[in-house]
């Protein structure tokens, strides 16, 4: 199998069932610290089952290998011996506790620091004014010549699967902390194509419930109502795509330069399949980008008919509103009691003046009735 499948393999999920592993992460869920796993490989294996970062670190120290640390929400506090351990610059530290960041590639010294944000599309019934679409989360990434912290925030972007499958390509993992650092990007990226398809199903619902109410006589008769629940819709929407665009529209420029640039601390033959995933984001980032677009265009046609709508309404109150004028000026004038006045004395002369206001308003009825206005 040549390296780009194996590669391929090692970073897609897979489809077997009951792996089990002795080292599984269950210390963080029963004590304070935030690690979530600590393990050494050398060779392209796991030697260690899960230890502390100071033995992980001695290990490596030495007898060589990496170690890859995984950590879930740290405080200061937590996360200050990790730091101190491997000299992470106290600017990335501060980011890595706060989160919050931008999707990045920074450099400090022999340690690239990477920000990733995952997204998460949140599953719904039905699409309303209120619906969460998408949910954030963010891992950072310290890799260093010889370990790799991970440190993730959100309940979303679990990296333990992730773990189990490139433990199972030896010969990937023998590349170091970079394979570790090109399998998350891979991961996150996937997330979002993912999390695309399944926003565009939510777009093209809207997209046809929105023209469709625009050719439909029932739903054009409701008024403004479904209109201004459409408009609601729309705009949650493009507040989740927009969440979405922030994630991928920033880590386009880090990925070009993990792929492009030569850099000491990663492995040129894991640097050719960085552009794989620059590929892939591009075309994610456009098709997010296109969403923004098409979210407009949606959003005008949708107060274009809201417009179109109120305007129908203004024109048929506006001809009952010219037939009620008719009887309305007769019943006027005869109702100022003037003594001489046409047709007062004559026996037939109230129904009379009946019969003409009908037919003056049936023909009035009948022009707007040709003319579209009612």
């Amino acid at each position: 199998m040549s390296m780009i499948r194996d590669l391929r393999a090692a970073v897609r999920p897979s489809r077997r069932r009951g792996d089990s592993y002795e080292y599984e992460t269950t210390r963080a869920a029963t004590t304070n610290s935030a690690i979530v796993d600590c393990g050494v490989y050398r060779d392209g294996r796991r030697v260690s089952g899960h230890v502390s970062p100071s033995e992980a670190i001695a290990d490596v120290h030495e007898n060589g290998g990496f170690t890859w640390i995984g950590l879930h929400e740290p405080n200061e506090r937590e996360f200050a011996g990790i730091a101190k351990e491997f000299g992470l610059h106290p600017l990335a530290v501060e980011d890595a506790v706060h989160a919050h960041q931008r999707p990045k590639l920074e450099r400090y010294d022999d340690t690239l620091f990477t920000v990733f944000k995952t997204i998460h599309y949140v599953e719904h019934a039905e699409l309303t004014a209120t619906s969460e679409v998408v949910e954030t989360g963010e891992v950072m990434c310290f890799t260093g010549r010889d370990f790799i912290v991970t440190v993730r925030h959100g309940g979303q972007g679990s990296l333990r699967a992730l773990r189990h499958r490139l433990q199972d390509d030896p010969e990937l993992l023998a590349k170091g902390p970079s394979a570790v650092l090109h399998a998350i990007a891979d991961q996150v990226v996937d997330g979002y194509i993912a999390v695309a398809d399944a926003v565009q199903d939510d777009i093209d619902e809207v997209e046809i419930d929105v023209f469709s109410s625009g050719t439909n006589g029932k739903a054009q008769g409701r008024g403004g109502s479904a209109s201004k629940g459409d408009a609601g819709r729309i705009y949650q929407l493009k507040r989740e795509v927009l969440e979405f665009k922030r994630a991928v529209s920033p880590l386009l420029r880090p990925m070009q330069q993990l792929s492009e640039r030569p850099m000491r601390l990663v492995d040129s033959d894991i640097q050719k399949y960085f552009r794989d995933v620059a590929d892939h984001l591009a075309r994610v980032n456009e098709q997010v980008i296109g969403f923004d677009d098409l979210l407009n265009s949606i959003l005008q046609a949708n107060l274009a008919q809201a417009t179109v709508a109120q305007n129908e309404d203004m024109r048929k109150i506006t001809s009952w509103a010219a037939i009620f004028a008719v009887p309305t000026m007769i019943a006027g004038i005869y109702g100022m009691n003037f003594k001489y006045m046409p047709e007062l004395q004559w026996k037939y002369g109230y129904p009379a003046v009946l019969i003409v206001t009908v037919a003056i308003c049936f023909g009035i009825h009948r022009g707007f009735k040709r003319n579209g206005w009612l």
